[in-house]
């Protein structure tokens, strides 16, 4: 009779001095493996970069250790930043609050220190880079307007009027549009970034702030300070098609890569609102520290950034299952955005 045996007990080792042999090698080959995978940061860890404002400086977090690791100085005042999509570069606004600043920080993420600055308009907020990263736009609260900066150049080329008290901007994923919050005009600037001008005015609620663009690029997602929701404007028409009610004054927004949620930080009752983007309704209102600002996703969704302005720290929010699973201490005073990149040589974080 012929002896029938599995699939596994074909590929287990037999009893013999060359089946132990052949065991121990791929034993072996497991706990090399084990060992590689975790030394590989690359895989696993992110960098994230907080403006503190009242600090004068960035906080660099290390997403692996959820710490901070070094503080750049940089302006006056800063108030937000945004990563260069090859991810070498953060551009950090200085508003210079009551103080003559206006200018950007260019800081190197393989240094970690301020490589250039750029003059810009008066008290700037907002940043953001085209997709192809050729060029960043500034919004220019007190100046009304919008820099273009040539990335390559770090100079600013042109000057686009926007509404009243700009303070957010955002690109579309193809790069065509720029979106632009007015907060005292109550309104969204479409600029056609071929031509650098204003194409079309949205309407949307009280004092929009933060905004965000789903990947598929067919709408935009506005936060509205003073009316405690978020206005949801078609690309394809302009205009406003729904409206959400989150918490109390919502000041950011970020949107994970897949499109289905959004996290919206609401600074005057010191929660998150988690938006279902297909629903758009509120799936859940997370707690959080003392006046959270800005807000980041890293970018495979897993984890959302939340900076807490009154509080000093950033809070680390689990996307499965929307708790704070971490806070982030000694971050200085009032960290206002969050912006995150992964480190270099890697391919992303969780």
């Amino acid at each position: 009779m012929f002896e029938r045996r599995s699939k596994i007990q074909e590929f287990m080792p037999q009893n013999t001095a060359k089946g132990k042999g052949r065991l121990w090698l791929l034993i072996g080959l497991a706990l090399f493996l084990l060992g590689t995978l975790g030394s590989a940061p690359g895989w696993a860890q992110c960098t994230v970069y907080v403006p503190t404002h009242k600090s004068n400086s960035v906080a660099v977090i290390n997403t692996a250790s959820n710490s901070v690791t070094t503080v750049i100085p940089v302006g006056v005042q800063p108030l937000s930043a945004a990563v260069s999509p090859d991810g070498k570069f953060v551009y950090v606004t200085n508003s210079g609050w009551f103080l003559p600043n206006n200018d950007l920080s260019v800081i190197s993420t393989a240094t970690n220190s301020v490589v250039a600055t750029i003059p810009v308009g008066q008290f700037p907020v907002g940043v953001a880079f085209a997709p192809n990263g050729q060029f960043a736009y500034v919004a220019n609260l007190s100046s009304n307007n919008v820099s273009v900066i040539n990335t390559a150049l770090q100079t600013v080329v042109t000057t686009i009027s926007v509404g009243s008290n700009p303070w957010g901007v955002a690109f579309s994923p193809d790069g065509a549009f720029a979106y632009v919050s007015n907060q005292s005009s109550n309104n969204l600037s479409v600029i056609n970034t071929a031509t650098n001008s204003v194409v079309a005015t949205v309407p949307v609620g009280a004092s929009p702030s933060g905004l965000a663009i789903t990947p598929d690029g067919a709408f935009v997602y506005v936060t509205n300070f003073l009316s405690n929701s978020v206005s949801v404007v078609s690309t394809a028409t302009n205009g406003v098609v729904n409206t959400i009610q989150v918490g109390t004054r919502p000041i950011a927004i970020a949107i994970n890569s897949s499109g289905t949620t959004a996290y919206v930080p609401n600074d005057g009752d010191n929660s998150v609102s988690v938006i279902d983007i297909a629903a758009n309704a509120v799936a859940a209102t997370i707690l959080v520290q003392n006046d959270p600002r800005g807000v980041a996703i890293s970018p495979m969704g897993r984890y959302v950034y939340v900076s807490n302005r009154i509080a000093n720290t950033v809070s680390v929010i689990d996307s499965f299952s929307n708790t704070v699973v971490d806070t982030v201490q000694g971050v200085a005073l009032f960290p206002e955005a969050v912006a995150i990149t992964p480190i270099q040589g890697g391919t992303g974080c969780s």
